[in-house]
């Protein structure tokens, strides 16, 4: 799909205010919309009734321009044809003292109070044509309705069931696929399991030639149960392209440990490279946290554990036993392969993670409802804080506050994070998708 969200533009008017001075200001702002990184869909000319309207558009979102004043039948017509965000953008005037020559915030308002007693809700934006606040949130916006419509057309996999106790990696399917429009499908993981074992060995080989140019130590590695985990990767790599999936969840243990003889630590890591985000045991709410933070992003994600704190020195380490894309590596340290630390298996990545700013987010049911938890802050320069892939971070607030936050929201232990300030998109995208925000680091 194209990286630029598809917006329809529709420009409202009414013919009995200052008509010259309205199509001037739409002229302003159709040249400020046509510089943004859009696909527009639409004509810059005022519409004064329905006949003359948008016309049915395979959108992202649903921009009306409320140039001038208009009553909320024609608005509240087009935006039940259109069932994609929309906003409303109204502009200023000067206070003259004489003529109101557009009105365009009341129109807004007279139309915003109309849509919510038909429980619709709309996003607003106030501000001249050539506002630099206004355009940057409405660039915003257009970003995150295509995050959301891309959740629409996602299909996602979980294999096998999440490890006993693991409440955090359960889910409702149902609520899921009503919430979000996400497909999934599921699949045994002793069935799959079988799937890779039926796989020549040769697949293997050109994800080993892969990691080979990563990992020096390569060679150091059990051969057998390298090779096998890189199988692993093939299988997922395959089904992920050939059935459409754009993230699987395994349950990694202790299956592939018991029944195979491998660890699946690095298959996942390979797929999180690929932008395929593979959450660990059957995490299916990681996935899709994973998914959203790498789409507002444009960057790969990792799935992690908060598992240390340090109040003395504040700093925090997110670690998960080898999974960590490579580009988030510092490549000033040890970038290798390595064995799981409890089941003493290949093949997992090694390395710590480069510093530099991040943002933290997870799609939780903590408390028993979807919300959406944000997080800030900065990965800093520092050694490996525990084999397999890991960083230690300042966070936007002290590490003991944040680990009381995240305790007393109720919030999962995984978390996804990728590099880069990018909480403000995320936001528009919870709005959205009407999910509360829970910022743990402000």
């Amino acid at each position: 799909m194209s990286n630029k969200a598809k917006v329809g533009v529709l420009a409202l008017g009414r013919n009995t205010f200052d008509v010259p001075y309205a199509q001037e200001m739409l002229q302003q702002a159709w040249h400020s919309l046509s510089l943004m990184d859009l696909e527009l869909v639409g004509e810059p000319e005022l519409q004064f009734d329905a006949e003359s309207a948008l016309k049915q558009a395979d959108l992202d979102l649903l921009l009306i321009l409320q140039v001038t004043f208009t009553d909320a039948s024609l608005t509240t017509e087009v935006i039940r044809d259109f069932p994609v965000p929309t906003a409303m953008w109204s502009f200023p005037e000067a206070r003259t003292g004489g003529r109101l020559r557009l009105n365009s915030f009341c129109g807004v308002n007279l139309a915003c109070h109309a849509l919510s007693r038909e429980g619709i809700k709309v996003q607003t934006i106030h501000g001249a044509p050539d506002d630099a606040s206004a355009i940057n949130e409405l660039q915003q916006l257009a970003l995150a309705a295509a995050i959301v419509r891309r959740f629409k057309q996602t299909k996602v996999m979980v294999i096998g069931e999440h490890p006993l106790g693991f409440d955090a990696c359960n889910y409702n399917q149902q609520q899921l696929e009503q919430h979000f429009g996400v497909q999934v499908a599921r699949q045994p993981v002793l069935s799959f399991i079988d799937e890779v074992k039926a796989l020549p060995d040769s697949v293997a080989d050109a994800p080993y030639a892969r990691r080979a140019k990563d990992f020096p130590n390569l060679g150091e590695m059990d051969q057998d149960a390298t090779r096998k985990t890189l199988k692993v990767y093939s299988a997922l790599q395959a089904k992920a392209l050939r059935e459409g999936y754009s993230g699987i969840a395994v349950r990694c243990w202790p299956d592939f440990f018991t029944d195979y003889g491998c660890a699946a630590c690095g298959a996942l890591a390979l797929m999180n490279e690929d932008k395929v985000p593979c959450g660990c045991e059957a995490d299916m709410f990681g996935v899709l946290s994973s998914l959203m933070a790498q789409w507002a992003s444009g960057n790969a994600a990792f799935n992690t554990d908060l598992v240390d704190i340090d109040p003395q020195n504040n700093s925090v380490v997110f670690w998960h036993c080898g999974q960590a894309p490579i580009e988030m590596a510092d490549r000033d340290g040890p970038v290798q392969a390595t064995i799981h630390s409890n089941r003493k298996l290949p093949l997992l990545s090694e390395f710590a993670l480069k510093p530099g700013r991040i943002t933290l987010c997870r799609i939780t049911q903590g408390e028993g409802k979807l919300r959406l938890m944000l997080a800030g802050g900065e990965m800093i320069k520092a050694p490996l804080a525990f084999s397999g892939t890991a960083g230690t971070a300042r966070l936007d607030v002290d590490a003991d506050v944040y680990r009381k936050r995240l305790i007393d929201a109720g919030m999962e232990h995984h978390t996804s994070l990728v590099y880069g300030e990018h909480r403000p998109l995320l936001r528009k995208v919870a709005q959205l998708l009407n999910l509360e925000v829970v910022e743990l680091s402000e």
